[in-house]
Parts: structure tokens; C-alpha cells; sequence
């Protein structure tokens, strides 16, 4: 499984990236929309994890991109906006059970994985 986090929060990309790498999955990780993208063009990516609130592309934006160069990537989506509302509204768009809220429990995060892989 090849897996692509992308979250404008370097320190908690970076160390969910680490993570997972000791848990024996091939992930990269990337802090903005435009880097995620220069990443799929170069390698095959098999489910992204992204932040739906970024500067510049937003989550939903970078999903329809990603999609046009690897139309099979998984997605699930994190925020750290979790107020009920912000969860309603991501739902509607994702789909509740693709919708995550930070800080997210590594244990949550790793089954939300496996379960699209």
C-alpha cells in the first residue's frame, strides 16, 4: 500500500509519515496541494490522506486533480475544524465515513487505511 499524506501542518504530516513508515507502509508526505501533486505525478499512490483546509488548494480541490492523474487513489480527509457543523458539511461532500477530525487517534487513522487498501 502506497499512501500519500498531505496536510499544511509539517511537524504532524511528518510524524504520521514516520509512523506509519514503522509499520511497514510506503507513504509520502507533502505540505501543500502543488507538492502533492508533483509526488503523483511520479509515483503510483494507492490512497491519499488529505487535509480538507489548506492555503492555496483546498482537500476537494486536490481531489479532482489527483484523481485526473491516478483516477483509482482512495481518499480520506482530516480537519482540524471539527466543529459539528464543519463535520456535517465534510460528510455531505466525503462521505461520513471518509471524514476524519484532528487530532485524529493513530489507531483511527490506521484502520481507516487498511479498510480502503
Amino acid at each position: 500500500m502506497k499512501v500519500l499524506l498531505v496536510d499544511d501542518e509539517k511537524d504532524l504530516i511528518s510524524t504520521l509519515a514516520e509512523r506509519l513508515s514503522l509499520r511497514d507502509i510506503d507513504v509520502s508526505w507533502a505540505t501543500s496541494g502543488d507538492e502533492a501533486l508533483d509526488i503523483a505525478q511520479k509515483e503510483a499512490i494507492d490512497i491519499a490522506v488529505l487535509d480538507l483546509i489548506m492555503p492555496g488548494m483546498d482537500g476537494l480541490e486536490l481531489k479532482k486533480r489527483l484523481e485526473k492523474i491516478q483516477p483509482n487513489i482512495k481518499f480520506t480527509f482530516l480537519t482540524g475544524h471539527g466543529s459539528e457543523e464543519n463535520f456535517k458539511e465534510g460528510a455531505a461532500i466525503t462521505g461520513k465515513d471518509f471524514y476524519l477530525i484532528k487530532p485524529v487517534p493513530f489507531d483511527t487513522l490506521l484502520e481507516r487505511l487498511k479498510s480502503l487498501s
